[in-house]
């Protein structure tokens, strides 16, 4: 029987072979995922390794991109979200009951702390903050479930005393979940390190940034080496339906291959821009981990043999420089583009009110308003003389104003 043409346009009678030999893989995008037969259908289980049974539990594309994540991180499960933020609501969700006790960083990045204390207005969850540099802040009681840690923290940048409190935890059996999107599994590895080859649990990263590099796709990755951990994160992730989309998915994994490149080339910028920041008469501090008088310093060098950093410093602007001065100089430069993020080709400026933004007093950190730098694949020469003549603006219009007079 000759199906008529409306049918021969969904069922084509003839299909090209399947798979080439490319250097990019093929491109899946499925909802609906084709069984072969009611054997195939039957015969799988979600804790399948590469379980095809619908769009939201991964394609080749996904599966693929997620194996090569797991890979650069050292991880060995992976499972993608479609933000960083997405990423780490999972493993609160996943790991956080009535009750619990979850502790922080004073400098954990800001949605994450949101999102806890949402959970803990309205299911009683308890959240505790420690200073990341100072393992004794760090007091868990028998309530303790799981502690987020950062290297390095958001903003302020300060290296943890990761070797510590990783043990400390470990000690009291309570989970460790590391948002590695700053190392990006480059600069250390999550899951082995330190003298004593010590692991964290979890694995967060913000793909968005370093592997997706173009500042044009959002999404996140969950890792883990252990397989029970794993498939409790998995079946949280599939009851909230968390799913990317296959084109992201094939666009961040065209990015990897120039990954490490670009991490190292901006590391390398950064580290250029710090020496000549360090010099300026208008910071009173410039953070940046690989610098010795920087806060977790020593943690670091420890930490990161490789020598390598992610691309961003912060400096905090002597106290005579108020709201409205800070605002002048970012609306000066011409090549720092304002907004959030990083890792992309552009370089990125945001201002800060530590103020209002931590908990505890941090002794290390000077007085003032903070701004930090997140370095783009400009040369990083002109990247200086873009700062160098923003500040000039800043001084014109802060000490040159013309002085009104008053009748």
């Amino acid at each position: 029987m000759k199906n008529k043409p409306q049918t021969r346009l969904i069922h084509a009678p003839r299909k090209a072979p399947q798979y080439i030999a490319t250097v990019q893989p093929p491109l899946y995008r499925a909802s609906t995922i084709i069984f072969e037969n009611t054997n195939a259908l039957f015969n799988r289980h979600w804790t399948d390794e590469y379980d095809y049974s619908y769009g939201t539990h991964g394609t080749p594309t996904t599966f693929t991109l997620g194996d090569q994540i797991a890979q650069i991180e050292g991880g060995r499960y992976c499972l993608l979200a479609p933000s960083g933020l997405s990423a780490i609501n999972l493993v609160n969700s996943c790991f956080l009951n009535h009750g619990d006790e979850v502790w922080v960083s004073d400098n954990i990045y800001g949605p994450n702390m949101e999102h806890l204390r949402n959970l803990e207005s309205r299911y009683g969850i308890s959240v505790k903050v420690y200073n990341s540099i100072d393992v004794d802040s760090f007091t868990p009681s028998e309530k303790a479930k799981l502690i987020w840690l950062e290297a390095a923290g958001s903003v302020t940048l300060e290296f943890p005393d990761l070797i510590n409190l990783v043990k400390k935890a470990q000690k009291h059996k309570i989970l460790t979940a590391l948002d590695n999107t700053w190392g990006a599994g480059l600069a250390f590895n999550a899951f082995d390190f330190g003298d004593e080859h010590l692991s964290v649990d979890i694995s967060v990263h913000a793909l968005t940034k370093y592997p997706s590099g173009g500042g044009d796709i959002l999404m996140g990755s969950v890792l883990t080496r252990d397989q029970k951990l794993h498939h409790q994160l998995f079946r949280m992730h599939a009851i909230q339906g968390i799913a990317i989309s296959g084109d992201d998915a094939a666009q961040v994994q065209r990015s990897l291959a120039s990954m490490q490149i670009r991490y190292e080339h901006q590391c390398k910028s950064a580290l250029t821009l710090l020496d000549w920041l360090k010099s300026q008469d208008d910071f009173v501090q410039v953070l940046h981990p690989a610098d010795e008088s920087s806060a977790g310093h020593s943690y670091w060098k420890e930490i990161c043999t490789s020598g390598l950093s992610a691309g961003l410093v912060s400096v905090i602007f002597k106290p005579e420089y108020d709201l409205t001065d800070i605002r002048y100089f970012c609306d000066q430069l011409k090549l720092f583009k304002l907004g959030f993020s990083w890792g992309g080709p552009v370089s990125l400026v945001m201002l800060y009110h530590l103020k209002d933004m931590r908990q505890l007093e941090n002794q290390h950190l000077k007085q003032g308003l903070l701004v930090r730098f997140c370095i783009g694949l400009e040369h990083p020469e002109d990247l200086i003389q873009d700062i160098e003549n923003a500040l000039k603006q800043l001084q014109k219009y802060k000490y040159e104003q013309p002085i009104q007079q008053t009748e």
